[in-house]
């Protein structure tokens, strides 16, 4: 069955943050890599999601179609809806807008302009978070039953996003397996050490939106610097397994070598499938940068060259190279 045809533009609202990052990887899917621009309402507002949309000629993907995701149009004012609003009246065929707000929306004429492309995912009530727990367990094809998914929210919390991680982590080692308490209690980690994962798993996934928002999680509860730290260390893990594989060596092997769980480097090999060797050698010098700006290189505020530091990471190079132009 061929999937369903795309709208021209699409707003994701709402504060259910895990069903908002799958649903903007599902359109992600629907387009080649080359074919995904992404920007942000801090430096960008609509005309320049609309220029963007517009240049679908010179930068479209071999199927033609290009996709241009804005986070945080929260942020965006009237003359922003306008833009958008004077685009939609006729869209430039095979291009799909999709506007992210990380917070709820200063009104309503986005989304009325947006009409049925409009997607809202509100969080679960504190009663139907177990429900929710099994619900992404089994959209993962593992089984869990009512005490296992109560256990999970004892152990990691009502954070939807460090719960997502949790699941993600405990569905992959199950593999398609059931779970139960015991298992949860042995493999899950504390609410905290969830969130770490959360950042490295966006990073991974070079996913911008997951990606600031666990990086704004993780700053409410430890320094720049401990989070530029924990990063480095990841994507050094990363640029290590990158190269054992290119050897030829399997998980497994790399596991034993490296003396780490063997979920750590099978996570760590999906994430280098995403970053050339390249990419890899120009973060770690990045990340070295950072560290000496936390440090007290430049003036500006860790927290702010931390973020930019890790929207540079995990952009694409298509997208930076659109930026740079």
């Amino acid at each position: 069955m061929p999937p369903e045809p795309l709208l021209p533009a699409y707003l994701l609202t709402g504060n259910d943050r895990p069903k908002v990052v799958r649903a903007l990887r599902r359109l992600r899917a629907r387009f080649g890599a080359e074919s995904v621009e992404q920007l942000t309402a801090e430096t960008s507002g609509g005309a320049d999601a609309v220029a963007a949309c517009n240049a679908l000629g010179l930068f479209a993907g071999h199927d033609g179609g290009r996709l241009v995701v804005v986070e945080g149009v929260e942020r965006w004012r009237k003359a922003d809806v306008e833009a958008v609003t004077a685009y939609l009246a006729d869209p430039v065929e095979g291009a799909v807008l999709a506007l992210v707000a990380g917070e709820p929306l200063r009104s309503d004429a986005l989304a009325k302009v947006i009409g049925k492309g409009l997607l809202t995912f509100e969080a679960p009530k504190p009663r139907d978070l177990p429900g929710w727990v099994r619900a992404q367990f089994e959209a993962y094809g593992a089984q869990v039953d009512q005490d296992a998914a109560r256990a999970l929210i004892e152990i990691v919390g009502d954070d939807l996003a460090a719960l997502a991680t949790e699941i993600d982590k405990l569905a992959t080692w199950a593999g398609g397996g059931p779970l139960g308490r015991a298992e949860v209690e042995a493999l899950a980690a504390p609410a905290r050490e969830a969130t770490a994962w959360a950042l490295t798993d966006a990073w991974g996934e070079r996913d911008v939106a997951a990606l600031l928002a666990a990086c704004e999680a993780e700053l409410e509860r430890r320094d720049p610097f401990l989070i530029s730290t924990r990063l480095a260390a990841h994507v050094t893990l990363v640029r290590a397994v990158k190269h054992l594989a290119a050897d030829g060596l399997a998980a497994r092997e790399i596991a034993k070598r490296l003396k780490l769980h063997e979920f750590r480097v099978r996570k760590a090999l999906g994430h280098a499938e995403r970053y050339s060797e390249d990419e890899l050698d120009a973060a770690v010098v990045r990340l070295a940068a950072l560290d000496a700006a936390i440090k007290g290189a430049v003036r500006l505020p860790s927290e702010l060259v931390l973020t930019r530091t890790l929207v540079e990471l995990a952009r694409t190079p298509e997208s930076a190279t659109t930026a740079a132009g």
